[in-house]
């Protein structure tokens, strides 16, 4: 897909199968929504709520949110008629569950294509398996419709028979070599979900840890965590003053005629530059949309 930034501070689940929560979604927050057709529907509902998501997708109202349908895997008896309604949809991206290798995107999108999928609908990828990790690297390069690599952290805990600490350190191999992939290949990259609602410090600190590793944002399972999440994956009025500062004093350097500067003792240089720019890049995208979407009141 082209390279076109947007934020993706905060992808929030939602359950396909409800209408009242797909309707509440309309005022919230976060960057982006991923309506979900998988875990979070029962297999007797599939069908009913494959329905209730394309009539509330079809009457619209989510402004500029990014809205990602989460489908079944081919190998399920919902898996097609899932990807077919997916080529119909208002969407930007369907997200495919515990991909393991690239034939599996290649498939899903020569029948997306098949089926008269736009052009824009990119394609979004969960990794969730010690396979798909390993795989990674393949699964990234599949396809010019590939957008995105979101991480199943709690699934990719089970496979790995690790316990799930604070610091995740039992992951840190997981979370590199994906992260690796995708930014090889030019893809957003999204951290995997924080379960525990009533632990608001633990999920502060898996933001900052998501951040620092390069994580573009967090997918959440509830609407109190868009919040926390939209903050901690925007660049702070401390950033976005430090790298005005740092582009005006390159600048003045190289006037005259060095390709160095100091700022704070620190020497800058055209990467440092070029870094500035992009959380700047960022920082104007999120007020763009801020002030586009009259919901959007709280980051």
């Amino acid at each position: 897909m082209p390279a076109v930034f947007r934020p993706r501070r905060s992808l929030l689940y939602m359950p396909g199968s409800n209408p009242r929560a797909l309707e509440k979604a309309r005022d919230l927050p976060a960057d982006g929504l991923i309506v979900d057709l998988e875990d979070a529907v029962a297999a007797d509902a599939k069908e009913t709520a494959r329905a209730i998501v394309a009539a509330a997708l079809a009457a619209g109202g989510y402004g500029s949110r990014e809205l990602v349908l989460r489908v079944n895997p081919l190998d399920t008896p919902w898996g097609h008629a899932d990807l077919a309604a997916a080529a119909t949809m208002p969407i930007d991206a369907v997200l495919l569950p515990k991909v393991e290798s690239a034939d599996r995107v290649r498939l899903t999108v020569s029948l997306l294509e098949a089926l008269g999928a736009p052009e824009q609908l990119a394609v979004w990828c969960m990794i969730e398996t010690p396979l798909g990790v390993l795989a990674a690297r393949e699964i990234a390069a599949a396809s010019h419709r590939l957008a995105a690599l979101v991480l199943g952290t709690s699934d990719l805990t089970k496979e790995l028979h690790a316990l799930a600490t604070r610091d995740r350190l039992p992951l840190i191999t997981s979370l590199g070599l994906v992260m690796l992939a995708a930014r090889a290949y030019g893809l957003a990259i999204l951290d995997g979900v924080h379960l525990d609602l009533a632990d608001e410090e633990g999920f502060a600190f898996l933001c900052r840890q998501g951040r620092e590793l390069g994580f573009d944002g967090k997918t959440l399972i509830h609407p109190k965590q868009i919040g926390p999440a939209n903050l901690a994956y925007a660049p702070s009025p401390k950033e976005i003053e430090y790298s005005r500062h740092i582009i005006a004093a390159h600048a003045e350097a190289a006037a005259a005629g060095k390709s160095v500067a100091l700022v704070d003792g620190k020497l800058i240089e055209g990467l440092h530059v070029e870094n500035a720019r992009r959380l700047l890049a960022v920082a104007e995208e999120i007020d763009r949309i801020t002030s586009v979407d009259t919901p959007r009141h709280a980051v």
